[in-house]
């Protein structure tokens, strides 16, 4: 019998009040909240062994507090990643993240998603869809991306910008919802 971890990991309508979960995010919350409180004096010092705990393996991302996030061990990122201040990452199924991203303040990438249908959602039943990032993308502040989305390489988000569908590499999306603003080809 498969686990609600199991199905939530892989996108599937899962429980999220199953004890393990529970458990998990209890875990990625107190990372998370010692993050945040770290004194600016000692912050460097503690800033990578958190971050590390939090994700689940070493990483070259630089999180600029505070900083929330459900699971945390479902964020894969690559080299040089910054997040501003704000950010908040659901990451109930994996988010990838590529080299050279930066992410302003107020950031949200959201995997969670509920039954449109309000019966369904009654259940209690949630999933996922998976978030992917291309390298040396620039989220502008404020912005919200999606369940499911693909950002390819060297797209630019506006500020402000919901993005609910793929965005194209090297394009300046902007709006709600993001539409193209220009190539940058």
């Amino acid at each position: 019998m498969e686990t609600e971890k199991e199905k939530m990991l892989t996108g599937r309508p899962y429980d999220s009040s199953d004890p393990q979960l529970k458990r998990d995010r209890l875990r990625a919350r107190e990372f998370c909240y010692r993050l945040n409180s770290l004194s600016p004096e000692i912050f460097e010092k503690e800033r990578e062994y958190l971050i590390e705990q939090l994700l689940g393996e070493k990483s070259d991302l630089y999180i600029t507090p505070p900083f929330q996030c459900d699971y945390g061990t479902n964020i894969s990122v690559g080299q040089n990643v910054y997040f501003n201040f704000n950010c908040v990452v659901l990451d109930v199924v994996r988010i990838t993240i590529g080299d050279n991203v930066l992410f302003g303040p107020n950031v949200q990438l959201l995997t969670a998603s509920h039954p449109i249908n309000p019966l369904e959602r009654r259940s209690g039943l949630e999933f996922g869809r998976e978030i992917e990032i291309g390298d040396d993308v620039w989220v502008g502040g404020g912005v919200i991306i999606c369940p499911g989305v693909k950002v390819g390489e060297g797209a630019v988000i506006g500020a402000g910008g919901v993005v609910t569908n793929d965005v194209l590499p090297n394009t300046v999306v902007a709006g709600n919802p993001c539409k193209v603003i220009k190539s940058l080809t």
